[in-house]
């Protein structure tokens, strides 16, 4: 799943919201200065924000660096420029400004956070996750903090630190939306398909009535590799009804029918995609497979060639080959498959219809052959050996 979710929390912000420093409650780094400067300085930075929040950056920045020349320094400023550059996607300029500010400030909070971004977006997510750790040292109950440092675990991997993260937000706000997602994910990534399941359905249930369409999505992949086909097609048309362009819906349609065996349906959300996009090489194959399995091998070979056109697929070449050994043109399929194992000589598959092609032409010896070679690489593959088990047994292979 990709894209960024935007569900609100509690408070009503999204957690970039609760970056952006607030002027009413942030301490005057320079308390004691007469009161009208104070007051300037403050009047400032209320305008620099609410410019940012207008998208006006560069209006920002002037009333920002207005404040340094006020006051060297100021935690106002070298915070707003922060956030600035980082609002702009500048993320090493806005880390030089925090960096700044933290160090004649320790421990501002909008600079610890805004830093943590920065090094979360640069995807330096072991830093990110010790200047968030900083924070929770005063502060280990700030769910905003908490969910960001689950997700920086779950980026580098470390299911077990996530997933107390995530928990324990949810201990204390047991329908955080950001928590209940971040745990779907986490399973997700680890192959927990139905514990993945599990938290995507909570989320649903949490909002039925205005679902976002990928907690549809992600329940229906939950299915689709759980190879629980027909409860997947429910979910991803309900996405479609929804949107009914969405690519993802598109393909777990596709998918899910073919992991039923009904071709003839998921060659038609294949389609479906490819009115859109026309040129997506990966779908052009599914597509040739689908005819392909169908039988109709004019219609397959036309895809698998539009695909190889935009670039060597070696699926497509493939299906190619194959289309060649269904038709009983099993030299050219022996050709073809010999020349795609030159240039990949690990893939297991294609050694596997390699042989099926000599047995198709009763050189049974020629097959086992093919298959010792495969082996003779150190290359271990169970499919590899039980065909091989029934050559030299001369027991049938399928």
């Amino acid at each position: 799943m990709n894209g960024k979710y935007t569900y609100m929390g509690t408070n009503g912000k999204r957690p970039d919201d609760d970056m952006m420093m607030d002027t009413d409650v942030q301490e005057n780094s320079g308390a004691g200065t007469e009161s009208s400067i104070a007051g300037e300085i403050s009047e400032l930075s209320k305008k620099g924000y609410s410019k940012m929040k207008d998208n006006d950056i560069a209006g920002a920045v002037e009333d920002f660096k207005a404040i340094l020349r006020i006051e060297d320094n100021n935690n106002y400023a070298l915070v707003g420029l922060g956030d600035s550059e980082r609002k702009r996607g500048h993320f090493k300029d806005a880390i030089d400004y925090y960096t700044k500010c933290l160090s004649y400030h320790p421990g501002n909070n909008y600079a610890l956070f805004g830093l943590a971004d920065c090094y979360k977006a640069l995807n330096q997510y072991h830093k990110a996750i010790d200047i968030w750790e900083q924070y929770l040292v005063h502060d280990d109950r700030n769910i905003t903090v908490l969910t960001r440092v689950a997700d920086a675990y779950r980026k580098i991997r470390d299911f077990k630190k996530s997933k107390q993260l995530y928990l324990k937000v949810l201990e204390m706000e047991d329908t955080n939306a950001y928590a209940v997602i971040g745990l779907g994910h986490l399973h997700y990534d680890f192959k927990e398909y139905k514990d993945a399941l599990y938290y995507w359905t909570k989320m649903l249930d949490m909002n039925p009535d205005n679902v976002d369409i990928r907690v549809l999505t992600s329940i229906g992949n939950c299915h689709r590799k759980l190879k629980t086909f027909d409860q997947g097609l429910i979910y991803f048309q309900k996405a479609l009804n929804i949107d009914p362009k969405n690519f993802y819906a598109l393909f777990g349609m596709a998918d899910c029918y073919r992991g039923m065996n009904q071709q003839f349906r998921s060659v038609e959300y294949w389609n479906k995609i490819l009115e859109m996009d026309p040129n997506n090489k990966v779908i052009l194959t599914r597509a040739g497979d689908a005819y392909r399995n169908t039988g109709d091998y004019k219609l397959a070979a036309e895809y698998y060639n539009r695909a190889m056109d935009i670039d060597f697929d070696i699926y497509a070449a493939l299906g190619l080959a194959l289309i060649c050994k269904g038709e009983g043109k099993y030299d050219e399929a022996i050709e073809r498959l010999s020349a795609l194992i030159r240039d990949d000589p690990k893939n297991y598959r294609l050694y596997m219809d390699l042989a099926d092609c000599y047995v198709k032409k009763n050189q049974r010896g020629k097959a086992a052959e093919v298959l010792q070679t495969y082996q003779r690489q150190g290359l271990r593959s169970q499919a590899v050996n039980d065909m091989l088990d029934r050559l030299e047994n001369n027991r049938p292979l399928f």
